[in-house]
């Protein structure tokens, strides 16, 4: 079984940043794509970033210049630095990664829980 589990959520007030972390576990043969989601209350899941195994960065453009994804695929981890923090911002933020559990099988998407960023002074 694959698992995905996000950490470094929290309050943080305009003008900070953050640093979340995903981790992906579990029967791992390879991960291809990694991305970060978000869900404000009362709205749809919306793409922030992504990130391919080559590192080719994508970002949604509200959070350009501000938000920056990595990966580190050794430890099949993926971070979201997020500056200049906006009460805008504020959502549940999810890790998600297409990940191949066998070397002749299929990529299949997998989610973390998501973890809570509040921005608001």
């Amino acid at each position: 079984q694959v698992q995905l589990v996000e950490s470094g959520g929290g309050l943080v007030q305009p003008g900070g940043s953050l640093r979340l972390s995903c981790a992906a576990s579990g029967r791992i043969f390879r991960i291809n794509d990694m991305g970060w989601y978000r869900q404000a209350p009362g709205n749809q899941r919306e793409l922030v970033a992504t990130i391919t195994r080559g590192d080719r960065s994508n970002y949604t453009d509200s959070v350009k210049g501000r938000f920056t994804i990595s990966r580190d695929n050794a430890k099949n981890m993926v971070y979201l630095q997020m500056n200049s923090l906006k009460p805008e911002d504020t959502a549940v933020y999810y890790c998600n990664a297409a990940i191949r559990t066998a070397r002749l099988g299929l990529y299949n998407l997998y989610w973390g829980q998501g973890t809570q960023v509040t921005v608001s002074s």
